[in-house]
């Protein structure tokens, strides 16, 4: 009875991810990307679909949800993460192209407030993040699960100030969730990429945290089994001077060699 309900709630959820790349047909590509990656990769998506005619499908999410969906389901033709976990997960699984993984980008890790907060703090070992709060909670992806949360929480602990703040954490399901928080005032502080800071007018970066304190935020990315030609030409494209100039003007690091 049980393996039967299991076996139903996992049918359920491979019905509701996306079709196979050769269901989809052959004129787009399906790429599921770290949620990170939102504004740089559609601006990136809709140049690429004037200048090729090809159009570019994304699914966003924290990464080791997109992966574990990858795992269940042939949809996806392009998976680019926001850590190197994500992604060895579904090559210790045979669900990515080995040849074709690359490290693509890398990010900073910040402190954000509202836009209109008058908070300062130096980020610094025994910094007084939890004064800082005022009472508030800490904005961040989860800590388990998501490449943002995790790497906030290892920043946290370098620092000597984890203990202070791990009961007072508002944790969202990916980072533009939390991201979201501090925007909408619901959080006082938050801990975001600072490419997320960058596009959120309704916040401001109170500090950025020393590569030291936490791993560091790489984005690799790799095409599946059955990824279609025209993905693999689009892992070609970003890695061209055209994507190129949206990645570093949203303030990522470029990984890859210049072409």
């Amino acid at each position: 009875m049980v393996r039967s309900i299991v076996a139903l709630v996992l049918a359920a959820v491979v019905s509701l991810l996306p079709l196979s790349a050769s269901a989809q047909g052959s004129d787009r590509v399906m790429v599921f990307a770290a949620a990170s990656l939102t504004d740089a990769l559609q601006e990136i998506g809709t140049a690429y679909g004037r200048e090729r005619g090809k159009r570019v499908v994304f699914s966003f999410a924290a990464s080791m949800t997109l992966a574990r969906q990858i795992e269940l389901s042939a949809g996806a033709d392009l998976f680019i993460a926001a850590d190197t976990e994500s992604m060895d997960y579904l090559e210790q699984r045979n669900r990515i192209a080995k040849p074709s993984r690359q490290d693509l980008l890398g990010n900073r890790l910040v402190l954000i407030a509202p836009a209109n907060a008058n908070v300062t703090l130096a980020i610094a070992p025994q910094m007084k993040l939890a004064e800082a709060l005022r009472g508030g909670r800490l904005a961040v992806a989860n800590i388990d699960s998501v490449p943002a949360g995790r790497y906030g929480r290892a920043a946290l602990m370098a620092l000597g100030v984890w203990t202070q703040v791990a009961d007072r954490l508002a944790q969202g399901e990916d980072v533009r969730t939390a991201l979201a928080y501090v925007a909408r005032g619901e959080a006082p502080l938050g801990i975001v990429y600072a490419t997320d800071a960058r596009v959120e007018p309704r916040v401001r970066v109170v500090g950025t945290f020393p590569e030291n304190t936490h791993p560091p935020i790489v984005y690799p990315a790799a095409l599946t089994p059955e990824a279609s030609p025209d993905a693999a030409q689009f892992l070609t494209y970003l890695r061209g001077a055209e994507a190129r100039a949206v990645f570093e003007r949203a303030g990522f690091t470029v990984l890859t060699p210049r072409p």
